[in-house]
């Protein structure tokens, strides 16, 4: 079912993504292969759209991807007959007020959707602390015995 409003569907996407939590993203390397890896994102609801973000190393081999080609695609999958979807442009976030509040809401979310990422960057400064903004252009609630949602932004 195509769904034309996010508001529709978006508190709950929202519920289901916090959640699960962790999430499988694929992204094409530099080779245009597929590559999946595990990650943790945190979303955030604005009415008519979502924004959901990432806290990720500046230099790992997933920046390298993303500077190849920009798309992602997420899946979670806590519930394998009810899986989430999300398919997104990444872009790297570098106004230090929006990083700092991240850096703060992961800090003051509790577990495990918030975690603290001085453990991962020491602190907010650190020029290896990236902050991926992933905006969806789709996202599919599925229904593996019914019909699932569709909203394509």
């Amino acid at each position: 079912m195509q769904i034309l409003a996010f508001a529709t569907i978006g508190e709950i996407f929202l519920e289901a993504v916090h959640s699960e939590v962790w999430c499988s993203v694929a992204t094409l390397d530099t080779h245009n292969r597929l590559r999946s890896r595990v990650l943790h994102p945190i979303w955030e609801n604005h009415g008519d759209h979502t924004i959901g973000w990432i806290a990720t190393g500046r230099d790992s081999l997933k920046a390298r991807h993303l500077a190849h080609n920009p798309s992602l695609s997420l899946c979670y999958m806590k519930n394998p007959f009810k899986p989430v979807y999300a398919d997104c442009m990444a872009a790297w976030e570098d106004d230090m007020s929006e990083k700092r509040r991240l850096w703060e809401l992961l800090g003051t979310t509790p577990p495990p959707l918030g975690y603290n990422l001085a453990s991962f960057f020491e602190s907010v400064e650190n020029p290896n602390y990236g902050l991926l903004k992933l905006t969806p252009w789709r996202i599919e609630l599925g229904d593996l015995f019914g019909e699932a949602q569709v909203w394509q932004g």
